[in-house]
């Protein structure tokens, strides 16, 4: 995998060099870029797709610190990933907390943002409640690893009719999961701390697309329908049977949807 460096962590990512657009895939917490190996597999030799894996995950830099970590350095490698493939933009497409970074991306560097793709995910800070629940779950880790963390988290990730109907989805899923306690630290700490972007959506000007998973209880649709409502000529896209990883739970309808937006733009 290639790889690149910015404040000494180096960010490791997939460069599928198909011919069309550049579209720049980041991750949802707590996995790394492999999630999207359904898109890379459908888009891969059509579009020149970008996939990280964020710092603390996959084969990029683990650091120790929590403090090293943050949605806008997240986003900031980004911007030097852009770099170093020689891409000036880049259609940004995130799940969950890789909808924070991209929205982070399109406020530090908005020039490198050609469009977003905003799944299942919020522009708001975290409320205290959640806050806290992330406080005790990085206090969970350092005690017992990640095991009962990542267990917890699953369970509310998927909708109960994708994994009825794919009966292989949740160990693979759960099999996504295994990464550095160091990274799940960080990457809680991450999002507990992040910058409130409520008042930046409105002004994206940057065409976007919002998808959510029916059933998704981290986010639900009235979240995603808030988010399409403040972003000014967006698109918005409620997949059926999903839940929080639609990319995962209903490949086809996400990849229907991503590939439709990319056409049109």
């Amino acid at each position: 995998m290639p790889e690149t460096t910015i404040d000494g962590l180096s960010l490791a990512y997939r460069d599928t060099g198909g011919p069309g657009r550049i579209v720049l895939l980041v991750h949802a917490f707590p996995f790394d870029g492999r999630m999207w190996d359904g898109q890379v597999a459908r888009f891969g030799d059509r579009q020149r797709l970008l996939v990280p894996d964020l710092p603390g995950f996959g084969d990029s830099s683990v650091p120790d610190d929590p403090a090293a970590y943050s949605i806008d350095a997240y986003a900031d490698h980004l911007a030097a990933l852009l770099d170093d493939a020689g891409a000036r933009d880049a259609v940004v497409c995130g799940v969950s907390m890789g909808g924070y970074v991209a929205l982070a991306l399109w406020r530090r560097h908005r020039a490198r943002v050609a469009a977003l793709v905003l799944a299942d995910t919020r522009a708001g800070a975290d409320t205290p409640e959640v806050a806290r629940r992330r406080a005790e779950q990085q206090e969970t880790i350092h005690r017992d690893g990640i095991t009962a963390v990542a267990d917890a988290t699953l369970d509310r990730l998927l909708s109960e009719r994708a994994v009825a109907r794919d009966a292989q989805l949740r160990a693979r899923t759960r099999a996504l999961m295994e990464q550095p306690a160091a990274g799940y630290v960080g990457a809680l700490e991450a999002m507990r701390t992040r910058h409130d972007a409520t008042a930046d959506v409105a002004g994206v000007d940057a065409p976007a697309l919002v998808i959510v998973g029916e059933d998704d209880v981290i986010t639900p649709p009235d979240e995603a329908r808030r988010l399409h409502e403040a972003i000014r000529g967006s698109q918005l896209v409620v997949i059926p049977a999903a839940g929080h990883l639609p990319n995962l739970e209903a490949p086809d309808e996400f990849d229907a949807a991503l590939a439709g937006f990319l056409a049109r733009l």
